[in-house]
């Protein structure tokens, strides 16, 4: 599924579940909340910070599509046209950071 239709799939299932979006304040409140979650387990599982027995059966796609979810409200809310500006962000980092990160010592 492309992101204009994942806007569209969102759309629907506000307007028929949701009642109606939250506003932009409490998603963008929702947005953190849920990359806090994404955060923990990146830094239990990944990380050096030890993993608690009731962080071992959180599922980390389900966590990034939450945070996906709220983008996407948050897009649709505000008019954002997603895909386009996806689209526009890579044809801008491809030409920015073409030879970029190759050149990177760190990197090798």
């Amino acid at each position: 599924m492309d992101i204009k239709n994942a806007q569209l799939v969102v759309d629907n299932w506000i307007k028929t579940h949701g009642v109606r979006y939250f506003n932009e304040l409490t998603n963008m409140a929702q947005l953190t909340e849920e990359v806090g979650e994404v955060a923990r387990i990146i830094a239990r599982r990944y990380g050096e910070q030890s993993e608690k027995e009731s962080d071992k059966d959180k599922d980390l796609g389900e966590e990034l599509a939450d945070v996906m979810f709220v983008v996407l409200c948050l897009a649709n809310q505000t008019g954002i046209d997603l895909q386009r500006a996806f689209d526009q962000k890579m044809d801008k980092k491809t030409k920015r950071d073409h030879d970029r990160h190759h050149n990177n010592k760190k990197l090798k």
